[in-house]
């Protein structure tokens, strides 16, 4: 590819590649070249050295550099691209004539000035016959009609658009991108085609010179309508200014507009500004969840002698007996030789035999009252008369 050169015959125009041809041409060389419709002047814009292997080698049909250009050729060249502006407008004149439905954006000559090409847009196919035949008897040389789109017709007429400057496909443009309406809606532009439309009738180029950096940052943003948890409460995204790089907030509590940079969005999940769904599906089960393991593991505390300070126990109560004391004659002292009751038992079904328990515990004391002598009290009960005796 040392031999290879970029060659653009139009202000803005597409690169060709061609062989050099052992020619030492280097950027800004005028050279003859040979193309599909005559020899045409062109300029060097890839040097050799330059030139990238992947892009020439795209264009199978690389032809070889004729020649160096001459002051000759470059002054016929420019003589030749102004008769071809005057012939343009008699082009139309004859297509108006012949009520074609047709418009001729432009034309040009090549070198010898014996081939002259006519570009036109159409909705449909002409029959452009007599046109060509007219024309050529008019100009005195051999015609071609070339169809091209709606923006090359822009790229040829050239001109200023709405924003004040010349046509990007005229200045500097050389190959037209794909243009969308989706890429209109990700910069928030109005989706009226004519607000968006250029010179041509088609979407402006220059939508996609930003979409990029528009995507990305939407990609860090929440979107309109999405509700946010914010440190000053609860909150509605209403719009975006992508120029400024602001996100419009709407405080659902405190009733109020708010604008925050765009870049305390860069971290949705952070501490700042989070989106509510996170707050109300994740944290809200979560913080439910951790607060009931909380409460069951904090059981009722009880008072032992661990939460007591050190020095002030209770004492524990005293089984011993007043002094000065003595139990009652004819019951046994408390903790002596006498075992303690027994633990009452649940109550049975139905009564049963001697009573119930505490009844039968107290006939027994009283007669071991009795038994020894003073230890009940009231009167003794009457002897009994023996058996044998009468009143």
């Amino acid at each position: 590819m040392a031999d290879t050169v970029g060659v653009r015959f139009r202000e803005a125009g597409k690169v060709f590649y061609h062989d050099a041809a052992g020619f030492e041409l280097t950027v800004g060389s005028r050279v003859v070249v040979g193309t599909a419709r005559g020899e045409a002047v062109g300029r060097v814009v890839i040097a050799p050295d330059q030139v990238i292997v992947n892009e020439s080698s795209q264009q199978a049909d690389r032809t070889a550099v004729l020649r160096l250009a001459s002051a000759e050729d470059i002054e016929k060249w420019d003589d030749l691209r102004e008769k071809a502006k005057v012939d343009v407008q008699q082009a139309r004149t004859m297509a108006a004539a012949l009520a074609l439905d047709l418009t001729i954006s432009g034309g040009e000559y090549d070198l010898s000035g014996g081939q002259f090409t006519a570009y036109f847009t159409a909705t449909q196919r002409p029959d452009y016959r007599i046109l060509i035949r007219d024309l050529s008897q008019a100009l005195g040389a051999r015609v071609q009609m070339v169809q091209v789109g709606d923006r090359d017709r822009a790229k040829l007429a050239d001109g200023v658009d709405i924003c004040g400057e010349r046509l990007c496909c005229s200045s500097w443009m050389t190959d037209f991108p794909s243009v969308s309406i989706r890429m209109a809606k990700e910069q928030d532009l109005p989706l009226n085609p004519q607000k968006i439309s250029g010179v041509c009738g088609r979407l402006y180029c220059c939508l996609t010179f930003e979409y990029d950096d528009y995507k990305a940052l939407r990609g860090t943003l929440p979107k309109v309508g999405a509700m946010l948890s914010t440190p000053a409460g609860e909150a509605k995204v209403t719009g975006i200014d992508f120029n400024r790089e602001m996100v419009k907030l709407w405080l659902t509590e405190e009733r109020e507009a708010v604008e925050v940079a765009a870049i305390d969005f860069k971290l949705q999940n952070g501490v700042t500004i989070r989106p509510m769904e996170i707050v109300r599906k994740v944290e809200g089960p979560l913080r439910t969840i951790v607060e009931d393991s909380e409460a069951r593991a904090q059981p009722a505390r009880s008072t032992t002698s661990r939460d007591r300070p050190a020095g002030r126990r209770e004492a524990a109560p005293s089984r011993e007996r007043p002094a000065g004391r003595r139990p009652a004659r004819g019951r046994p002292a408390a903790g002596r030789d006498t075992p303690p009751p027994p633990a009452p038992s649940p109550p049975t079904a139905g009564p049963t035999e001697g009573g119930e328990p505490g009844q039968q515990q107290r006939k027994r004391r009283r007669r071991r009252g009795r038994g020894r002598g003073g230890g009940g009290s009231g009167p003794a009960p009457p002897a009994t008369p023996p058996a044998g005796d009468g009143a």
